[in-house]
């Protein structure tokens, strides 16, 4: 059957695809509208498949605070290159990333991509379409969770970066500011955990075999050697714990002391680093 302009224009109004994607389909269909869709939906899948192993340097972090301040949310929608980070397309579905990630109780990015979508369909299945329709890989990249006392974000001024800081014993002070500035302090200073407790067994044998090392190098004892490595190792935590850290702000101060001269007891219980890069 003839394939007209207004059904050309029909297809993509429903599905946001190309003029030729929308053409080559309807022709593919024989001017079925639902089979079209899915020669369009079988074309992003295999844009997906051809393109699983490219990197994906790009995109856009967004982080959501509920309105009692108590739990956060952050997404990272990623793709390969930063025009297709700045189009409508992408942008509107990273919003509809979040807007799922906030409207569902899924605490993990699997459960996140399988939720129903108003058409009934994944939210992977709309990804996967913007895929067949922008020809690179898109993906979410992370989305993460923090519930505390209250729970401050920051997102970094190019987009790409964002941080959810949960904090506990709160008293009811004001510390929105100080969440702020402990967020800013993540985005920048990138601790691996919260203090020495949480750092894996794995990375402080790695620090300790490393502190060794540069010792034997440097021409010390090796009966000296587990000591040294054990005072290099103690450095780590505070150059690499979010808690020892000195406050950048002020290093007069760590983030220990900050909490605790700004309300007693108050300290961090989590926070989630997010980054595109």
């Amino acid at each position: 059957m003839a394939i007209t302009a207004a059904d050309v224009n029909k297809l993509r109004q429903e599905t946001g695809a190309g003029m030729m994607d929308c053409k080559k389909a309807l022709t593919e269909a024989d001017g079925d509208f639902e089979k079209a869709k899915e020669v369009l939906r079988k074309q992003g899948q295999k844009i997906a498949d051809k393109r699983a192993d490219n990197a994906t340097a790009e995109g856009i972090v967004l982080a959501h605070v509920s309105q009692n301040g108590k739990t956060g949310k952050v997404i990272a929608l990623a793709c390969e290159t930063e025009p297709v980070s700045k189009v409508a397309d992408f942008q509107n579905l990273a919003m509809t990333v979040m807007s799922t990630a906030v409207a569902t109780d899924a605490t993990s990015k699997e459960a996140l991509l399988a939720t129903p979508q108003a058409d009934g369909r994944s939210l992977q299945d709309h990804i996967t379409d913007l895929m067949g329709k922008i020809g690179e890989k898109v993906s979410v990249a992370s989305f993460e969770t923090v519930s505390a006392d209250k729970v401050v974000s920051y997102i970094h001024s190019n987009g790409k970066l964002g941080v959810l800081v949960g904090l506990i014993n709160t008293s009811g002070t004001d510390v929105d500011e100080v969440g702020k500035d402990i967020a800013m302090q993540i985005a920048a200073m990138k601790p691996i955990a919260l203090d020495k407790d949480g750092v894996d067994a794995t990375t402080v044998e790695r620090e300790i075999e490393i502190g060794k090392e540069q010792a034997r190098q440097e021409g010390k004892p090796e009966a000296m050697l587990e000591r040294i490595a054990l005072g290099k190792l103690n450095k780590f935590y505070k150059d690499n714990t979010l808690l020892n850290q000195e406050f950048v702000k002020d290093t007069s101060l760590t983030i220990s002391q900050l909490l605790e001269k700004t309300s007693k007891g108050l300290t961090v219980s989590a926070f989630k680093r997010v980054a595109i890069s």
